[in-house]
């Protein structure tokens, strides 16, 4: 579904643009919608009748003693009882039934959307706001269907029925019983603005609280080994409180006001007993009025208890929609209008007087420019912040460059198929990523046309298969989340597997021998000897020994280029960069 751009009055009280924008995604399911919208007439109407029948009962057939007609009044009330209780259990199950397949719907949107967006939006938005977000608050918009539009508008026609009915027995009990709906209207609107921005509070709160609980979990190590934990628990508790609190004040509000609809609520059925018993002694007040009346009362006064707090309801939703409607609306896509998809890369890449700035004007890399033939090694040097990790990123299109232009095989980079271009682009990098599953899960990523065969010749080819094998279970060895049960190496070679699966013709390296000990780093470099030739290969390395087969080595200092050529070239060169770190190295290996 393409969402429409949010409007400017998005966040008011009662925001009809956001409902409107709720409501269509009903579309698919406007049959069971139109149903429920039946059903709750059904459920008003049926809920509304059983005061009057009695009412008729009393004063027809118990003062006429009428004993026929009682026992088909009788009947009649037991019939309405049953249809009332069916209608009942139709309307509240398709109305659970309505909203969690919607949620399910704008979960699945939500979620393929955020594949799309430019790590860019990763870089600036905590992560444990769009799992509140994707989890959180689309949870919340099921109760839009179930506890607020259809359960709303089943307690509106109800009160509309049951006026209409106590008009037609007697319009002077009616206008005593209405007596105390201005107090009680009254206090529905302020209960209805506090709660409300009590949801607000709560939902803040708790997009807080999971940022702060994700982001922690995920650096526990780090909170650890600083000794941490007493101050990091410190920050927990302010947060936590701050929940608590947003919590406890809408409990408040509602401890308030439920106490205070009942007292109305009494005061309305005293003064209806009290003028209908007058009337009773002068003969003009029959008992199955008043009988009729007291129970009218009670069906009365609680369905307009429950409005305030369906339209709180109601109202959480539609924030929590707004927030939904803003994620999905944002246009920090990756472009992927590109469609020249060949079969293969050949593997000639070439930069152009690229600028790139992830936040400009701040330049990452300025006026770069080099040529790859295919089948060439290009290695990059340079100190951290550099731009070397930059230069990959960008070749993979996880950015887009402000200025100049990125080649493959003569084409600009963004005429491509985006999921073509980095199906043949192998990537390793420093900090590998697995996930929760199986070895076999974590080198095919779900693509199911990746056998077991194919996994087994990468293995060999890259020297992971002989510790595979020893995994209890081997593919199917659960990996824990960030490969926890894993060493450092054990994760490199398996992310090195998962990029050669693909048989790409284009191979870029982050650093991806920087943290492997050095019977790994041998096995590694042995593979990607092999895996080079034929092949375009883009490498980073801080350990010069890994790079000095390279055709071509760049180095660079502050985005920019400083120097180009051969390892013996660079060495020639007296005060280089370049020869410097190596000299600095080698004395370091001789230590």
């Amino acid at each position: 579904m393409q969402p429409q751009a949010l409007p400017s009055n998005a966040g008011q009280v009662f925001d009809w643009a956001v409902l409107r924008r709720l409501l269509s995604y009903v579309r698919p399911y406007r049959r069971v919608f139109i149903g429920l919208i039946f059903l709750t007439v059904a459920t008003a109407v049926l809920g509304t009748l059983r005061p009057f029948l009695i009412q008729r009962l009393v004063d027809v057939n118990i003062e006429q003693g009428d004993m026929r007609g009682l026992n088909a009044q009788f009947a009649l009330l037991l019939v309405l009882l049953v249809a009332h209780a069916g209608v009942s259990y139709l309307q509240t199950y398709y109305g659970g039934w309505l909203g969690q397949y919607i949620v399910r719907d704008i979960r699945t949107d939500l979620y393929q959307h955020l594949l799309g967006l430019k790590l860019s939006f990763f870089d600036r938005t905590p992560i444990g706001v769009l799992v509140t977000r994707n989890i959180s608050d689309v949870e919340t918009l099921s109760d839009v269907f179930s506890e607020g539009l259809a359960a709303m508008a089943g307690d509106i026609l109800q009160i509309l029925f049951i006026m209409a009915f106590m008009f037609w027995i007697d319009w002077r009990l009616t206008l005593v019983s209405l007596s105390v709906i201005p107090p009680l209207l009254f206090s529905t609107y302020v209960f209805k603005e506090k709660v409300k921005k009590s949801f607000q509070d709560v939902r803040n709160a708790v997009a807080k609280l999971n940022s702060f609980v994700q982001e922690h979990l995920t650096g526990m190590n780090v909170v650890q080994i600083f000794n941490n934990e007493e101050r990091e628990f410190r920050k927990f508790e302010k947060i936590n409180q701050e929940h608590t609190q947003a919590n406890i004040r809408s409990v408040l509000y509602y401890s308030i006001y439920f106490p205070v609809a009942e007292v109305l609520a009494a005061i309305g059925v005293g003064l209806l007993v009290w003028y209908a018993a007058q009337g009773q002694i002068e003969g003009s007040i029959s008992k199955g009025a008043l009988i009729a009346f007291i129970m009218y009362n009670a069906l009365f006064f609680r369905p307009i208890r429950q409005i305030a707090d369906r339209f709180n309801t109601l109202q959480l939703g539609l924030v929590s929609t707004e927030r939904l409607l803003k994620l999905l609306d944002n246009k920090d896509l990756v472009a992927t209008t590109g469609t020249y998809a060949p079969e293969q890369l050949q593997g000639e890449v070439e930069f152009k007087k690229v600028w790139f700035a992830y936040n400009e004007p701040e330049w990452v890399l300025r006026d770069i420019s080099f040529h790859v033939r295919p089948g060439q090694t290009i290695a990059f040097v340079g100190a951290t912040g550099a731009g070397k990790t930059s230069i990959i990123n960008l070749l993979s299109r996880f950015y887009d460059i402000q200025q100049g232009s990125i080649c493959v095989d003569g084409r600009d980079l963004r005429e491509y198929d985006l999921s073509q271009l980095r199906r043949q682009i192998g990537v390793v990098l420093q900090d590998v990523f697995l996930f929760a599953g199986s070895i076999r899960d974590n080198i095919t990523l779900g693509n199911h046309s990746i056998s077991d065969e194919r996994i087994w010749e990468a293995a060999d080819l890259v020297g992971a298969r002989r510790f595979m094998e020893r995994l209890p279970g081997a593919l199917d060895y659960p990996v824990m989340e960030r490969g926890a049960t894993l060493s450092v190496g054990q994760r490199q070679l398996i992310s090195f597997v998962r990029a050669m699966v693909y048989q790409p013709r284009v191979i870029v390296l982050d650093e991806a021998t920087s943290s492997v000990d050095s019977e790994t780093e041998e096995l590694i470099q042995e593979a990607i000897e092999k895996l080079m030739k034929g092949r375009t290969s883009l490498v980073i390395a801080h350990r010069l020994s890994t790079i000095q087969k390279a055709d071509k080595i760049i180095v660079l200092d502050k985005g920019e280029i400083k120097e180009a050529g051969t390892h013996e070239e660079l060495l020639q060169l007296e005060g280089g960069y370049y020869a410097q770190l190596y000299r600095m190295q080698y004395l370091v290996n001789e230590q």
